[in-house]
């Protein structure tokens, strides 16, 4: 379902911009969807920067995320890592897994897409208003 997301907001801007389909930039977008990794077991004491730093070694590292709880803002243990390429993805996976990163041992894997959750209407059954 992402990918089908990216995709269509890739062809809508390209095709806003000159009236033609991007397809260098679709077909690029389509190879970073696999050079996602999770890294769990983070000391609460990483950040966003210190992740970047931690992989930028391995490869070009798009993005460095820690991700923390909306309601306190302390980290929840566990961030994602994007590369530009999927080789330096699987070297930094193979080389970062079971490592020390500020005091912890991390697990490195391919990300996967969260399953959808089940919405929540408010405790009503299905909408029906309790009928």
């Amino acid at each position: 379902m992402a990918f089908c997301n990216k995709v269509g907001s890739l062809l809508r801007q390209g095709i806003s911009q000159n009236g033609q389909v991007p397809m260098a930039s679709m077909f690029n977008s389509a190879r970073y969807m696999s050079s996602k990794l999770f890294v769990g077991g983070l000391s609460f004491s990483t950040d966003d920067m210190s992740l970047k730093e931690a992989f930028s070694g391995f490869g070009d590292v798009t993005d460095a995320k820690v991700i923390v709880d909306r309601d306190t803002g302390k980290s929840r243990g566990f961030g994602f890592v994007n590369f530009a390429s999927e080789d330096a993805a699987s070297t930094a996976l193979n080389a970062m897994d079971g490592q020390d990163l500020n005091g912890r041992n991390i697990r490195v894997s391919i990300a996967t897409e969260r399953a959808p959750r089940p919405s929540f209407n408010g405790g009503y059954r299905g909408g029906d208003g309790g009928f």
